[in-house]
């Protein structure tokens, strides 16, 4: 067993140093469509990082009307607390949004203290629901309560997030297929070439009572070794550019909403990916070439 998987892998890479353009053509190939495919994948997840992030923070603000005195305010937290959709409410008075809104303007925001002793803003009810997508819907009831002055949501930009996502995971997905196809078409020719030029050699192995997968065996793993040899640049290109810009975006997206995956162990889930990935069009390439071609 040991001696003929050892002898097929010498057969394959023979073949390989063989038809050395097309070895090229078919490597290359891969390698064009795994930096496109590991590129995309990076994108993808950080975007879809982010809009989960995202996602967990939508809360509603409920502006709680400036004359209701505190039994109002607490029957209007009972009401909300029974929609059933909702997780938390939490009281914020007009004095804390104050706070928060000088903190968050800056230097600008320190003129909103002189509003200290006579304070405009409203008593809010911070509301999270259970399910971030049943924000509007929540939001919507909480309007028609009594004393909701008004309701608040960022649900708009997360949902305009999401249609961006969408779009370019359907764009993406469709030129990724299409260049799996062209890598799996070349490497297919390239085990295709291999065939024809061994033809006697394979008539003489089946006169002497060689078995299919024998002969098969070489054409399967000089496969293979074409899809794993495609994903090596794209697995240290992608690795090196990524630890670079992770490096080089940390401070300055510090306090923002945007947060990149860690490197780790993230590039070594996209390197497994990208090499399964590699492995995959290059068998399934010559398996296509193999039915095709070797009729055994």
């Amino acid at each position: 067993m040991t001696n003929s998987l050892g002898r097929h892998i010498r057969e394959s890479l023979k073949s390989l140093a063989r038809n050395t353009w097309m070895t090229f053509a078919s490597i290359s190939a891969v390698t064009v469509t795994l930096i496109l495919v590991g590129t995309f994948l990076v994108i993808m997840m950080n975007l879809n990082h982010v809009a989960s992030n995202l996602e967990k923070d939508v809360e509603i603000r409920v502006l709680i009307d400036v004359t209701a005195d505190e039994a109002a305010q607490n029957a209007l937290k009972s009401e909300i607390e029974k929609i059933e959709q909702v997780d938390t409410v939490v009281f914020s008075p007009k004095e804390k949004e104050l706070e928060n809104l000088v903190e968050s303007l800056g230097e600008e925001g320190k003129s909103f203290q002189l509003f200290e002793q006579n304070n405009p803003l409203n008593d809010v009810f911070i509301v999270k629901a259970k399910d971030p997508n049943d924000t509007s819907a929540l939001a919507e009831k909480i309007t028609k309560l009594d004393n909701a002055s008004k309701v608040r949501y960022g649900q708009d930009q997360v949902e305009k997030l999401f249609d961006v996502i969408s779009i370019s995971r359907n764009i993406g997905i469709g030129l990724i297929i299409g260049l799996i196809f062209t890598a799996m078409f070349l490497i297919s020719n390239t085990i295709k070439i291999t065939i024809v030029a061994r033809r006697h050699e394979i008539e003489i192995m089946r006169l002497v009572g060689a078995t299919n997968g024998f002969i098969r065996w070489p054409f399967f793993l000089e496969g293979l070794f074409l899809g794993v040899f495609g994903a090596v640049i794209p697995i240290i290109l992608i690795g090196i550019v990524y630890k670079s810009l992770y490096t080089w975006a940390i401070p300055k997206l510090q306090g923002s909403f945007v947060e990149l995956l860690p490197s780790s162990p993230f590039l070594f889930q996209i390197s497994a990916l990208l090499l399964f990935i590699g492995a995959l069009i290059g068998i399934w390439g010559s398996l296509m070439s193999v039915r095709k071609f070797l009729k055994v």
